[in-house]
């Protein structure tokens, strides 16, 4: 989707030699803090949290864990 935005010339040519600084474009730094203001960041950094979690992770015990079929139940009331 597109959007039209509106500025002063000096704060859009600044905004671009910052980009231009950062090896970036003014378009993908507007979009990013789009993303962090609407949380589409916290969804992405969780999705990447839980594919680092799986892939390092995935059928790791403790050592000395033993599986207990009762123990899936206890909420530790």
């Amino acid at each position: 989707m597109n959007i039209t935005l509106s500025a002063d010339k000096k704060i859009i040519d600044k905004s671009r030699q910052y980009a231009k600084e950062r090896g970036t474009s003014l378009n993908s730094i507007i979009r990013n803090y789009l993303k962090k203001i609407s949380g589409e960041n916290d969804r992405e950094a969780n999705a990447d949290e839980f594919a680092r979690l799986a892939a390092t992770k995935a059928g790791c015990s403790s050592p000395g864990f033993k599986f207990d079929r009762s123990s899936i139940h206890d909420r530790g009331d």
